[in-house]
């Protein structure tokens, strides 16, 4: 009798944990529909708000000067840096004439950016990796970009999306904010929002969505002008 009791018990604990599994799938799966939903009204939203091909902010010419001037951008406006850079690139604007402008000098030209001595520092050695290992030209990988002074995975993805047109999705703190007041991450670091908007946005769209969500969150949806309730989207999403 004990056996037979024993072995209800067991079938009917089996059946409560699959039970529990159905229910947290059934969640999973609204949860997944609803943001998938969310996805699709920023798109066309963004889209309408910021029609057709978008121009990346920072100001260049080549490959190079958008390798340099996407590391100024760390912890510094893109106006700013678009100050500085013409000024720069007068002087120099390949590795060679950067090396031979001199980390000392480079940091003074930069130094409206911020972190100068690290930026400049990171310049330099960057610029002697892609004369002794890429002929002078910015590699076309994320491996490789990623290895040089200064660049991380945010800096290399915008240059694979903007130099190169890769499919990429840069995550900068603001964008992790606004995926977040959207309800399409509740990723707690960049790198997991990178991985949901991946998830939730066809990958031909990654390199002007981002673009399209940059231009949104400056004009209408700013870190203290917006709490997740006052602009469109974060208005229309809420309900």
């Amino acid at each position: 009798m004990k056996s037979e009791t024993k072995q209800i018990a067991v079938r009917e604990s089996a059946a409560l944990s699959n039970l529990l599994k159905a229910t947290r799938r059934a969640h999973g799966d609204a949860w997944a529909a609803k943001k998938a939903q969310r996805a699709e009204f920023v798109a066309l939203r963004l889209e309408q708000l910021y029609p057709g091909h978008q121009e990346p902010p920072l100001e260049h010419k080549d490959h190079f000067s958008l390798l340099v001037a996407v590391l100024l951008s760390a912890q510094c406006t893109d106006k700013r840096v678009n100050e500085v850079t013409p000024g720069l690139f007068l002087l120099a604007d390949t590795p060679e004439k950067m090396i031979k402008l001199g980390q000392k000098k480079i940091q003074t030209i930069i130094r409206p950016c911020g972190l100068s001595p690290q930026k400049s520092k990171a310049i330099v050695g960057l610029s002697e990796i892609l004369i002794n290992k890429h002929c002078s030209k910015v590699p076309q990988s994320f491996e490789e970009l990623e290895e040089l002074p200064g660049v991380g995975h945010k800096t290399a993805s915008v240059v694979m999306s903007q130099a190169f047109g890769v499919p990429a999705f840069p995550v900068d703190t603001h964008i992790h904010r606004l995926a977040k007041r959207w309800r399409l991450s509740n990723g707690k670091s960049v790198t997991q929002t990178e991985r949901d908007l991946k998830r939730v946005f066809p990958e031909g769209s990654w390199n002007e969505l981002h673009l399209r969500i940059i231009f949104y969150g400056r004009e209408f949806c700013t870190a203290r002008g917006c709490d997740g309730k006052i602009c469109h989207i974060c208005d229309s999403l809420k309900k």
